[in-house]
């Protein structure tokens, strides 16, 4: 199946026909001596394809620990040092930040490069076709979007932004006064976010992950098809229309084929958890698969409930005549060999998956222990004696660490910490362009650009004194007969006529001018919460705009801007994108 291995000894070498009925093998060229660091594993799966015009498909299986970012990094350079063109690289990661760290490396791979040699690669001032599947969707469907039937200056929301048109949609349609309501917006903005992202049925959804609101099954399809016409009329996107937009632009035969032509080579990290339209957007750019690398562990396959599929790694070997080629990284480099064969047994449990075996040099008697607890407190009350014992023991408490899974796990031990005044730092939590203040900037600017755009002018037009949701709404209403009328001369006069010209700059002028002061208010309370980040809360309904996500305005929920003071404080936090941990300081 599969999952069988090929040895990456002999994966290097190269097979010549017979000569004399006699077979001759050829081995490999000399490695480059920038792969040196690189054990045989990495340094094959990096130099797949070297002798090829284009690379046919590679799955690099890359366990735990086993150097899947510098492999996929020195793989970058690589192509890049062969004489491909950086502009021509496509790199799709989990995260921006992984992008920028991978860009990073290769930079400096070419950078030690022309330092040997002056007929090296320059050193790249970037990539420019490298982030996640959603930033690259944005970027691809701005520039491709009167072919598709957008315009240009849509306006993107963000998961909360959706959320609250959503709601929007559920009021208008009456859903959220009936006797027995909808479920609250977030519930339906997942439901149909699955729907997307899945390529399921809404049936499906409700039976398979959300049983208790299969009982609205018909009233969430009229909720979903309002919302759709919503954002279409308001020339607005959400994350999962990214997606979903790009997918349906590769179905077009002559789009398919200029997306892809642009790229010789597509790289994607951390494929065990992409979903289905990921899959299809990728299958479309390389339907052959050449110059297709990715790269995932089955077993680390963790985000089922965002809609990702394993199915997705463990079928893309078979999807290519011939199939992709597989190199497996088992060289651990992070953990022992107790904790890696504990890790193996459970790996080993599995009823399909690729047959990995994670190994290092890295010998340990200390065992991992696996210590049954009977509810939270007693496992907060567990964590934090062992951390003292620790402490006694002469580690310092900031070389300990306590991980999980996410950010509200750590409450009851944030707490006993606490109690016993044992300082600590919480990496995770909100992010900084979640924080109220920050939205609410953010949505005036993007209703100025895109007057279509309600849930941006509704949030802003309540930041005003004496403006409440209904007001906003009926200011709303007004605004969209305006912007209605506004198009209306625009296709009398022209788009560049006078007239035209000074029929948006007043229809502009009288909004902003009453939003102008609360534009001011915001940005000072902004401006003065990253310079001071021990300020006391912020004042008026700008603090507290988000009721249901409260934030502390003492820079300790932020996502870390460079201004903020990186002090260790009892119980502060530091943003991050991927899971969470406190560090005992």
């Amino acid at each position: 199946m599969s999952g069988d291995r090929t040895h990456p000894m002999i994966d290097m070498n190269r097979a010549v026909a017979p000569l004399a009925s006699e077979a001759v093998v050829v081995a490999p060229a000399p490695a480059p001596t920038y792969l040196d660091t690189l054990n045989p594993a990495q340094q094959a799966a990096v130099r797949h394809g070297e002798d090829d015009d284009v690379a046919s498909p590679l799955l690099i299986i890359a366990g735990a620990g086993t150097g899947k970012t510098n492999t996929l990094a020195h793989r970058v350079a690589h192509l890049i040092a062969k004489g491909g063109d950086p502009g021509r690289v496509l790199l799709l990661t989990f995260s921006r930040r992984a992008a920028e760290e991978m860009t990073r490396r290769a930079n400096r791979i070419l950078a030690q490069l022309t330092a040997r040699s002056s007929h090296c690669a320059a050193p790249i001032a970037g990539l420019p076709w490298s982030g996640t599947f959603h930033s690259v969707g944005a970027r691809l469907l701005r520039e491709y979007a009167p072919s598709i039937g957008l315009s240009p200056g849509f306006s993107l929301h963000d998961r909360e932004d959706a959320a609250d048109l959503m709601n929007l949609v559920r009021h208008e349609l009456g859903f959220s006064t009936k006797a027995k309501r909808l479920p609250l917006k977030g519930t339906c903005l997942g439901i149909y976010s699955a729907v997307v992202n899945t390529r399921t049925s809404v049936a499906y959804v409700l039976h398979s992950t959300f049983p208790w609101c299969a009982a609205w099954e018909t009233e969430l399809k009229h909720l979903f098809l309002g919302y759709v016409e919503a954002k279409q009329s308001q020339q607005v996107l959400d994350y999962d229309d990214l997606l979903l937009y790009w997918t349906q632009m590769a179905t077009v035969p002559a789009l398919a084929r200029e997306l892809g032509d642009r790229f010789d080579h597509v790289l994607v990290d951390e494929y065990q958890d992409t979903n289905r339209l990921q899959a299809e957007i990728l299958l479309a750019l390389k339907p052959d698969g050449r110059g297709l690398t990715v790269v995932g562990d089955d077993a680390q396959s963790i985000y089922a409930f965002r809609g990702a599929t394993v199915r997705n790694i463990l079928d893309f070997p078979k999807l290519f005549d011939p199939p992709a080629r597989q190199v497996t990284l088992e060289r651990n480099y992070r953990s022992t060999q107790p904790i890696l064969a504990a890790a193996n047994g459970v790996i080993g449990l599995a009823g399909e998956g690729f047959a990995k075996a994670l190994w290092t040099e890295r010998v340990s008697s200390r065992l991992p222990l696996l210590v049954a607890v009977k509810d939270d407190a007693d496992q907060a009350g567990y964590v934090v004696e062992q951390t003292l014992a620790r402490r006694e023991a002469g580690v310092k408490l900031k070389h300990q660490a306590v991980l999980f899974r996410a950010s509200h796990h750590s409450a009851r031990l944030e707490v006993e910490l606490t109690r016993r005044q044992i300082p600590f730092v919480k990496f995770g939590g909100l992010k900084f362009l979640e924080a109220a203040h920050v939205k609410d900037v953010l949505a005036l600017m993007r209703w100025s650009q895109n007057l279509r755009d309600r849930v941006s002018g509704f949030r802003t037009l309540q930041l005003l004194s004496g403006i409440g949701p209904k007001t906003a709404g009926r200011i709303l209403e007004n605004l969209a007969a305006c912007v209605t009328g506004l198009h209306a001369a625009r296709r009398t006069t022209g788009t560049g006529s006078r007239p035209g010209r000074l029929a948006r700059l007043r229809l502009i002028g009288g909004i902003a001018r009453p939003a102008r002061s609360a534009l001011a208010g915001v940005l000072r309370d902004g401006v003065s919460l990253v310079r001071r980040p021990t300020r006391p809360p912020l004042r008026g309904r700008v603090a507290t705009t988000d009721r249901h996500r409260p934030t502390r305005a003492d820079g300790c929920n932020l996502s870390e801007p460079r201004a903020l003071s990186h002090r260790t404080h009892p119980g502060s936090t530091r943003g991050n994108q991927r899971g969470g941990g406190c560090a005992a300081a």
